[in-house]
């Protein structure tokens, strides 16, 4: 009796080796020569590791620990936005009752996708584009959601540009928006620290927004968005301090960004508590307070108030923009992305609440001092943080040093964002194209300087009008639109039974009914409503009183249109590219790569009416 071992590989009838999306990894069969008798063999197989081709001997790398996974989710989801936006928005629709269509958006969409996106991700351990290898056919949604990735790291880095100036400024004895005798004030100008409105009050501008409009922004020397001007050199130096340091958060992957958000995730939480601290001892505070608390149900009666919860929900969690898939393609694969998903999604809906507070104590403390109702000083957007703030700050003891701190907080609130958004866009490319994921540290480079060079154009003196043409356009129906194609793609293409048996293979269990009817028919009906709803209710850009000439609004539509387009221009390509009948053609394109063979011998679990019944 012999014994001796022969890999699949040496001998004539080669089993192909079988890819498998588990915790242990690829998988073949390697037989096993047990007895030679008689010139008949008898084979036993076991299981081992095939010999890797270089791209798969590239074992992808993961999170160091868990809570650089769960810091990085929640830096990302937690932005200014939920500063700025959240707190005006309960406000001016009814106070406390807009927590009743919020928390319920939230929990049959926003929880849901993403839930869904965070083991999209972590199940295929791609990139945005790289998880449609469930559905070929829809590979162009990956591509859409980083390109709105790059549109908005655009704008989004001019923001973070903006809190680094105003910092450094902060850095005097007296802070420069506090008075009207500088350089960039006009005799509009009144002192706010003067006592209430004077005759001319119409034509009044406090120094604050005076010092923002003209003294950072230098607005008043351009005409309008076809009279840019230069870059503003103090602006863009600002600019390249934020583009290095998101190079060097980026540069190794998740190693090093897991260990920035660190300080840039936790930081803006210790800022608020202190905030809010000395927000509630000024007088006036207890007013504003009780404004945003205020409950007025009969506002639930009214469409605009259920509309604006809804779009909140889609923009506050960052779901579409291939952030959370990036993420949680570095974790392990037995990670639990439910409790994670529940986790997130609940700390940044508490955020978004609490620093209502926050506002809400300083612009009743503001609207005590000039003697206004506190919807005279109450608004969303870059006025309240980078205006009414700075205002109310300058009126406090130790003025400058609240500053400090404010834009700290600002500085770390938008710096994690705008990573989130770069991994995207470096993630869900380089795992598409294994040369640039051998020379990460050079693409990872080239992004950020393409950035940089296109974010110059918001630092220019009419760089409001692009930074607003942008926020209107890049990042909004085109994201509501991503996000739908992608739960489509998942719950329907792919099959939501499908979908939660790769949840059980990570967790051990697979998601309740509940989760499975969401992602096929709850959050896909959200998330039409609110793709028609806001394409209804369009309303033109425009900056304060200027209004956008036609040719920018044609533009911006492009600009939103470039990226939604990629859907089905990729679906046209990958048609074309398949040999075949059409009906073989769209087999191919709608099969998952792992049920190849099914395509092969015309057996399509997506072309029987099972598939698209079950849940």
């Amino acid at each position: 009796m012999s014994q001796s071992r022969c890999s699949v590989a040496l001998m004539s009838s080669a089993v192909a080796p079988a890819k498998e999306p588990n915790a242990t990894g690829p998988k073949a069969v390697e037989l096993v020569l047990v007895k030679e008798q008689n010139g008949v063999q008898l084979t036993n197989s076991t299981l081992v590791n095939p010999p890797q081709t270089p791209e798969e001997a590239q074992e992808r790398e993961t999170w160091g620990k868990k809570i650089d996974f769960l810091l990085s989710v929640i830096g990302f989801a937690v932005d200014l936005a939920n500063v700025w936006r959240f707190p005006y928005l309960c406000y001016k629709n009814g106070g406390g009752a807009f927590l009743v269509p919020y928390l319920l958006f939230m929990v049959i969409a926003g929880m849901p996708l993403f839930y869904m996106e965070l083991a999209l991700g972590q199940f295929n351990r791609e990139g945005a584009a790289g998880v449609w290898k469930i559905c070929p056919l829809l590979k162009g949604v990956g591509y859409t959601v980083i390109l709105i990735s790059l549109y908005v790291g655009f704008f989004y880095n001019v923001i973070i540009a903006w809190a680094l100036h105003y910092l450094f400024s902060s850095f005097s004895a007296e802070l420069p928006w506090t008075g009207c005798n500088n350089s960039w004030n006009s005799p509009n100008c009144s002192d706010a620290r003067g006592s209430g409105p004077g005759p001319n009050d119409s034509f009044r501008t406090t120094p604050a927004a005076e010092y923002f409009e003209r003294g950072v922004l230098h607005l008043h020397e351009s005409h309008g968005i076809d009279d840019l001007g230069p870059p503003r050199w103090q602006l863009a130096s600002c600019l390249v301090l934020v583009i290095v340091l998101l190079y060097f958060s980026l540069w190794k992957g998740v190693k090093t960004s897991g260990k920035v958000v660190w300080i840039t995730a936790t930081m803006p939480y210790v800022v608020l508590f202190a905030l809010l601290l000395r927000g509630i001892t000024l007088p006036g505070a207890m007013d504003g307070i009780r404004a945003y608390l205020s409950v007025d149900f009969h506002r639930l009666c009214e469409a605009s108030v259920w509309i604006d919860a809804a779009i909140q929900i889609c923009f506050s969690l960052g779901v579409g923009l291939g952030v959370l898939i990036a993420f949680s393609s570095y974790n392990k694969f037995t990670n639990n992305c439910y409790r994670d998903a529940v986790i997130t999604t609940s700390v940044n809906s508490l955020t978004s609440f609490s620093s209502g507070f926050v506002v809400f104590s300083f612009l009743g403390y503001m609207a005590q001092k000039h003697s206004v109702p506190i919807g005279d000083v109450a608004k969303d957007g870059p006025g309240l943080i980078f205006i009414i703030y700075p205002e109310a700050l300058a009126t406090l003891p130790l003025s400058s040093v609240w500053a400090v701190v404010f834009f700290i907080m600002l500085l770390t609130l938008g710096i994690d964002s705008a990573m989130g958004g770069m991994e995207s866009v470096i993630t869900g490319l380089i795992d598409e194209f294994q040369l640039l994921h051998r020379h990460r540290e050079l693409f990872t480079l080239f992004v950020v300087l393409a950035t940089f060079l296109l974010s110059l154009f918001c630092v220019t003196n009419g760089g409001i009008y692009v930074f607003t043409l942008l926020d209107h356009f890049a990042a909004g129906t085109s994201i509501l639109f991503g996000v739908l194609v992608e739960v489509i793609g998942v719950a329907w293409f792919y099959g939501v039974w499908q979908f939660g048996e790769d949840i059980r293979q990570m967790t051990g269990q697979r998601p309740s009914l509940y989760w499975r009817l969401c992602w096929k028919f709850i959050s896909p009906c959200f998330l039409l409503f609110v793709v028609v709803v806001s394409i209804a209710t369009y309303r033109p850009p425009h900056y304060g009183a200027y209004v956008f000439p036609e040719w920018a609004n044609v533009l911006g539509w492009a600009i939103a249109a470039s990226s939604m387009c990629m859907v089905p221009v990729y679906a046209a390509y990958k048609l074309c590219s398949l040999p075949g009948s059409l009906r073989e053609k769209l087999a191919y394109a709608i099969t998952p790569e792992k049920e190849r063979q099914r395509a092969d011998s015309g057996e399509v679990r997506q072309f029987t009416l099972r598939h698209w019944l079950v849940v």
